[in-house]
């Protein structure tokens, strides 16, 4: 009799279309991330124009347009606060979980959520210029770039068809010339191995992964500019840290006060901020701050006036004061005998061991000190200093424990550069110190002779050494998101970020290795089965001995979703990371 082959056709096709709906199901799941951030973006924005408030679409916002934004809004764009005091959740653009501060002068970002207070901002950034939006052009491009490791599975790919099709017509000529069994058998044989060799599998292998990888690394704060820095941070083998702003805060903070006998140290504290609280200097909005902490009520100065270098000299009530330097205080007339240079500090938690306090030679490296009188008498000193990152020495010692070199690299002085480095946990032998920001890229050249690098630092002078790294990763907040030299962005300031990071290329890598490992493992287990091996084995059940096409549709769609379904198991290990 005739054998007609309809139900074989409708068979494969149906299942093959299975196949693929739930693969497309799985990928629509790993594009999850990219959608959660699109959602953000906010429809309305309530701008005042002419005095009147008006609420308009979004992207009908301009810079410089006065927004309001109510309790519990979404920010509708990048601004500067103006008025207003209240809490933003900015924990879908950078992973941070609590709501920070925001006030007047503060930047604030589009997609974020507003908290308890009313907050009138100016638009800084509009459309598709804002920080979210951004964010979203980089996870879509990382996204869409080809990983290093699928340039390979491509070329695999286009060896691997002309291959199969070999197999097949070498399937069909062996059972027809050899067996007795017929051409409509040979026919089968030669389908089922090309149904079966498809390399759907060996294609969604990289990609779902890099989908999945970078959403999930998005969500935690985390950009990858492309899927070869995935890829690359597996290899490293040393982590350099920029030191200012980096593995420190990168202002200064008021570490000891020195008053002068009889002085109250709240006296000193509270009568310097009075004079520096309006003032953008570093140094003064230290003072300011450690005031401020301690809850002190400050006065407001009268005519105040910087002196380049100096120092700064203002009235409080009708008494003046001098904040600056101590040859400028003794030029002053002050009588500087009260706190003599060597006078021991009273520290603060950050720096345990006392020190002496003079003008030429500060208390500690990479301390200034500044000296305080009123009405010509001396109140005592205040030392400052850049502070390390309260989660460095953890960071550090991760990093060690996984085998990776760590280094610190900085223009600074050499002796600043060793007491940061001990602190944070870093050898001494791998600090470089009083680098020029344009040998940075060089010293990193010098240390990749051992290996990958990657440069971990905020962005600006730090950008040749970031691109000359395997890895450049910048820290910064999530305004600056478009750091052009970097492979990776770190949206919140905090180095645990870097750990974050790590893992999810590590396991990325992993998961992409293990789909390949799958995809071809299934086609050289089955390849030989559909093309008869197991024919002879009579103990065996028929339709394994003589796989029919349908069987292999079936197993061919059943690769795909396994290799998609592995990948989406990533999102679970991303979150744990």
């Amino acid at each position: 009799g005739h054998h007609v082959y309809f139900e074989t056709a409708a068979a494969i096709v149906t299942l093959v279309a299975l196949g693929r709906l739930l693969e497309a199901r799985a990928r629509a799941r790993a594009g999850e991330a990219l959608r959660a951030l699109l959602s953000l973006r906010p429809r309305k924005a309530r701008v005042v124009r002419d005095g009147l408030e008006l609420e308009l679409p979004a992207e009908a916002v301009k810079v410089r347009d006065t927004v309001v934004v109510r309790p519990g809004e979404a920010i509708p764009v990048d601004g500067r606060v103006l008025d207003g005091e209240s809490s933003v959740d900015e924990s879908m653009l950078t992973g941070e979980s609590l709501p920070v501060a925001r006030g007047p002068g503060d930047n604030v970002a589009g997609g974020t959520i507003n908290g308890p207070g009313l907050l009138r901002i100016a638009a800084t950034r509009v459309g598709a210029a804002t920080a979210l939006s951004q964010i979203v052009r980089l996870v879509r491009a990382a996204q869409g770039s080809k990983a290093p490791v699928q340039a390979l599975v491509d070329r695999i790919a286009a060896v691997f068809v002309p291959i199969v099709v070999a197999l097949a017509l070498l399937t069909f000529g062996t059972w027809l010339l050899f067996t007795d069994h017929g051409l409509s058998h040979a026919l089968m044989r030669a389908v089922a191995v090309l149904v079966i060799a498809c390399p759907c599998a060996l294609g969604l292998a990289t990609p779902t992964a890099i989908v999945v990888g970078t959403g999930a690394a998005a969500q935690r704060g985390i950009l990858f500019k492309n899927s070869a820095a995935l890829e690359r941070v597996r290899a490293l083998k040393t982590v350099v840290f920029d030191k200012t702003g980096t593995l420190t805060v990168g202002r200064p903070v008021v570490q000891a006060l020195a008053p002068a006998p009889g002085v109250a140290e709240d006296e000193l504290l509270t009568v310097a901020a009075a004079v520096e609280q309006g003032s953008e200097h570093p140094l003064a909005r230290a003072i300011a701050a450690a005031a401020k902490a301690k809850g002190l009520a400050l006065a407001q100065p009268t005519g105040v006036r910087a002196i380049g270098g100096r120092g700064v000299r203002a009235l409080l009530g009708a008494v003046e004061v001098w904040i600056g330097t101590r040859p400028w205080l003794a030029s002053q007339g002050v009588d500087l005998s009260p706190v003599p240079e060597d006078m021991p500090l009273r520290t603060g938690p950050s720096d345990p061991a006392p020190s002496a306090m003079s003008s030429g030679t500060p208390p500690k490296p990479g301390h200034t000190v500044v000296w305080v009188a009123r009405a010509g008498h001396l109140l005592g000193a205040i030392s400052l200093a850049d502070e390390l990152r309260p989660e460095a020495p953890a960071v550090v010692a991760a990093l060690r424990a996984q085998g990776l070199r760590v280094a610190l690299l900085t223009g600074d002085n050499r002796a600043t550069a060793a007491a940061i480095a001990a602190r944070a946990g870093i050898d001494p032998a791998d600090v470089r110190a009083e680098v020029l920001p344009a040998d940075k890229a060089a010293t990193i050249a010098d240390l990749q002779r051992h290996g990958p690098v990657a440069m971990v630092g905020d962005g600006v002078n730090d950008a040749p050494a970031l691109a000359q790294a395997d890895v450049g990763v910048a820290i910064g907040s999530g305004t600056d998101v478009a750091v052009d030299a970097a492979d990776l962005t770190l949206l919140r300031s905090d180095l645990h970020g870097l750990l974050t990071a790590l893992t999810i290329g590590r396991r990325t890598v992993a998961t992409i290795h293990r789909n390949l490992f799958w995809a071809s493992a299934y086609n050289v287990l089955l390849i030989p089965i559909a093309a008869g091996a197991l024919y002879p084995f009579t103990a065996l059940p028929d339709w394994l001995r003589a796989l029919h096409p349908a069987l292999a549709a079936g197993a061919m769609a059943l690769s795909s979703v396994t290799v998609v379904l592995s990948s989406l198991s990533l999102r679970r290990t991303a979150r744990t990371a």
